[in-house]
């Protein structure tokens, strides 16, 4: 008997029809099977070429069937973490090699994978969790290896970006998913005035020693913005906090955070329809710095009002007469 669980369900007891190996006590597992709920099923052979499996993001019992069939039927796995990928496939009792594939190893490994797969290769990328390449690696091995003409296809299933975005409970009809903002402050800031214009609602990676931070400067570069700290998505201790950018901070600053972590951000507001008249400021300003037309490009980009409009006052202001 084997008992296997995924995290946050009851524990079930599956009866495996593979003998214990004397070896760690792992079943013996003969590759191109997998076994799900008390039964073993035969996998069958998929064809050559890069297989990029999304994998679950804290529950295990969020596998597809398609994904566990091509792990169990691949010719390798490759992975970030061997230890991590290994705990999916003990509970589903895939005999699949497993290989190293990271940022570090990266220019080492891909070529070897490159040639496992001119060699008529099957072999499954795969992240520690979630959608592989969305702040994983694995995008230059899938660009290296369309170029050589071997066949792509992706197996979808979980992300913890599109998760904590059904979440929050803010707008989804336009969303930017912009990874991890940088570690350092100055740093960090100058990506926050970057993404502050941004018509959409944001969404980012971050660590749990850093959210209070990251929550105040997004507060000070954002301004009042409703956000949700998404954190432990489909985990025993999932959580969702939801407020403005600066009682999040102020929250998360009094507070000892662990976990994976996901925040999402609602866009701007709807600012005003600005007003040819509002331009002048702005216009005449330019126009004692720069030509006619750099003046009018930066004042159109500036205010979004359309170029030709802007351009008919900027001559009008031109041909003013200065005051005496």
């Amino acid at each position: 008997m084997v008992n296997m669980t995924a995290q946050g369900s009851p524990a079930r007891v599956f009866r495996m029809d593979h003998a214990l190996s004397n070896r760690g006590g792992r079943p013996e597992r003969p590759q191109g099977r997998y076994a799900l709920e008390g039964h073993s099923f035969e996998a069958g052979k998929i064809a050559p070429g890069l297989h990029i499996v999304s994998t679950p993001i804290g529950n295990l019992g969020d596998i597809t069937l398609r994904a566990l069939a091509t792990l169990a039927s691949a010719d390798l796995i490759a992975c970030e973490d061997t230890r991590v990928t290994r705990k999916l496939t003990d509970r589903y009792v895939i005999a699949t090699p497993l290989t190293p594939y990271h940022d570090h190893n990266a220019a080492a490994a891909r070529p070897k994978l490159l040639q496992r797969l001119a060699a008529g290769a099957a072999i499954a990328l795969v992240s520690d969790a979630g959608t592989p390449l969305l702040s994983d690696p694995g995008f230059k091995l899938v660009r290296a290896a369309q170029e050589a003409g071997h066949a792509v296809t992706v197996l979808p299933g979980a992300s913890a970006s599109l998760a904590a975005l059904v979440l929050a409970g803010l707008p989804t009809d336009e969303f930017l998913f912009a990874g991890f903002l940088p570690a350092k402050e100055a740093a960090r800031r100058a990506r926050i005035q970057d993404l502050a214009a941004i018509p959409a609602t944001l969404v980012l990676f971050e660590t749990a020693p850093r959210i209070a931070a990251a929550l105040a400067d997004l507060a000070a570069g954002l301004g009042h913005r409703e956000a949700a700290v998404c954190r432990e998505i489909t985990k025993l201790h999932e959580e969702v906090r939801r407020g403005d950018l600066a009682s999040l901070a102020q929250s998360f600053g009094e507070t000892d955070t662990r976990g994976e972590i996901v925040l999402v951000i609602a866009p701007p507001p709807d600012a005003p329809p600005a007003d040819i008249g509002d331009a002048d400021p702005l216009l005449r300003a330019a126009l004692t710095r720069a030509s006619l037309k750099d003046a009018v490009s930066e004042v159109a980009l500036a205010t979004g009002l359309p170029r030709r409009a802007v351009y008919r006052r900027a001559l009008e202001l031109a041909k003013e007469e200065p005051a005496p």
